[in-house]
């Protein structure tokens, strides 16, 4: 029976894999004794699994097709159909919206970007537990298809370190076709599977400590250790565990900033260790310098306002707040800290979109959960950049450092500089877009940077006043389930996709 099961096809697996996750929100709105949206879960789940079951007898013994690009197929539809399932039960659930509106709810928590149509208090606990968990299941997808399915064709980052272009495999992986890539699959999420779920579980249990409700405490935690920035509460500064809470909260995004902080099963390991990947420092670099700028502006900066705060406690809370926040959107998560406003007040500035922006469209390490470009991709080009400035100084000087460095200053920066222009494009075409259904140009530009980094928390941090998803129109939002499917999948590996031979199998 479990051969049987294996051998299905991937989409059909995810489809009865999300079928059951339906009982988890079921059982809780049973608990709190709301009979109607237990009864919209879980006729919901079972009537899915009835017809995935269906579907998985009528395909014993088919032929198929089997090949990495298949799965990457197959990942392309999870994100794009896939919320079409999700969308039911929390359509039932809700009663006062649109089917469209949960669909594109569904697309932002499972791609990760947690932008949300409704206010916090308008959907229930148990609602709130199913757009987490949706969330929670998207980033621990991101994470096995990053090492078995991304890796092996070199996109979503690792071309930049690959020798071979993106999109086809290395010749060590040149036979994985043959090989049966789900059984991969199924390996690595085995393998990734018990550490993304103890993550989350200590997460909880030190929010819970920290002064969380158990509701409020696991929402948060599977929203960081997916970078999805969901929350019951309307943000992590309106919770109770305040700055302890906070403080566990930034110790796990730290995960979001290189892959080797939680596993060793891709090409990226091949540095000696987490200290010295270039992924993690210029993460951590930016995590220190961006609130130290900030912090200095109080001094140096230029600007009016009442200074009678001054001391050192506040300059504390100040630094924290810069220091929590920037590495809450370097990890496209999108928390903002409750001291977020004293650090604004402490460096006098007014707009702090820009720097949002910044740093979501910077995004966090390959093969994590995190979206924008990526750090290994401006790692590269800032080793390009450095040998650039070395030339002109001395046009004859020959590179110092090995083979591996190399490579990633020349052919990674040359493929990282495309997939920039790339996703500038992308940026550019979905602005244009908006603009076209009626968006002024700062919140067209707004909302394709939140849907293409995958930080959805941009819609009501970055603009003067929040942007309503709920206010847009239908087109409107199918672009925004557009642009967050294309940034969760980056623009490659969709040309790849577009490119391949799979169309013809």
């Amino acid at each position: 029976m479990w051969a049987s099961i294996r051998n299905q096809p991937l989409f059909l697996l995810l489809m009865g894999i999300s079928a059951v996750s339906m009982y988890v929100p079921a059982f809780h709105a049973l608990v709190l004794k709301e009979h109607f949206e237990a009864r919209a879960f879980f006729y919901s789940g079972t009537l899915f699994l009835l017809l995935v079951s269906l579907i998985g007898l009528a395909m014993l013994g088919r032929k198929r097709h089997r090949g990495a690009m298949g799965d990457l197929l197959a990942l392309f539809a999870c994100f794009s159909l896939l919320p079409v399932m999700l969308a039911v039960p929390f359509h039932e659930a809700v009663q006062t919206t649109s089917f469209l509106n949960a669909y594109v709810e569904m697309v932002s928590s499972l791609t990760t970007t947690g932008a949300t149509l409704f206010d916090a208090d308008r959907l229930t606990a148990t609602q709130h537990l199913w757009r987490a968990q949706v969330g929670w299941m998207g980033g621990l997808l991101m994470w096995v298809a990053a090492a078995a399915i991304l890796a092996p064709l070199n996109l979503g980052g690792f071309e930049v370190t690959a020798s071979a272009e993106p999109g086809q495999g290395d010749s060590l992986d040149m036979g994985l076709d043959a090989a049966n890539p789900q059984r991969r699959i199924l390996r690595i999420t085995s393998q990734l599977f018990p550490i993304y779920v103890g993550l989350t579980l200590a997460l909880w249990i030190m929010l819970v400590i920290s002064g969380d409700t158990p509701l409020v405490a696991i929402c948060h935690a599977m929203s960081v250790m997916a970078t999805s920035g969901i929350s019951p509460v309307g943000g992590a500064e309106m919770a109770q565990s305040g700055i302890p809470g906070e403080a566990v909260m930034a110790l796990f995004m730290l995960f979001a900033l290189s892959r080797l902080t939680f596993s060793s099963d891709t090409i990226t390991t091949a540095r000696r260790g987490i200290h010295h990947d270039p992924e993690f420092r210029l993460g951590l670099v930016l995590v220190v310098c961006v609130p130290l700028l900030l912090f200095l502006r109080h001094w140096v900066g230029t600007f009016e306002g009442e200074n009678n705060g001054d001391g050192f406690l506040m300059a504390l809370r100040a630094l924290w707040g810069g220091v929590f926040t920037t590495l809450s959107f370097l990890s496209t998560t999108g928390f903002e800290s409750a001291e977020w406003a004293t650090a604004q007040n402490w460096s006098g500035l007014k707009t702090p979109g820009l720097i949002f922006l910044g740093l979501a469209l910077i995004g966090g390490g390959v093969a994590t959960t995190a979206g924008g470009v990526k750090l290994l991709r401006v790692w590269a080009l800032y080793l390009n950049g450095l040998r650039e400035m070395e030339r002109l100084v001395h046009p004859s000087s020959v590179g110092r450092s090995g083979g591996y460095s190399r490579r990633l200053r020349k052919q990674g920066a040359y493929i990282a500089w495309i997939f920039f222009m790339l996703f500038a494009l992308s940026i550019s075409a979905f602005t244009v877009a908006f603009s076209g259904l009626g968006l002024d140009f700062e919140n067209a530009i707004i909302l394709s940077i939140s849907a293409l980094s995958t930080t959805g928390p941009l819609i009501g941090l970055a603009p003067e006043d929040p942007i309503s998803l709920l206010s847009l129109g239908a087109a409107a939002k199918a672009v925004f389930c557009a642009g967050m499917v294309l940034g969760r999948l980056e623009m490659l590996a969709i040309i790849a996709l577009l490119t391949s031979d799979v169309w013809r199998s």
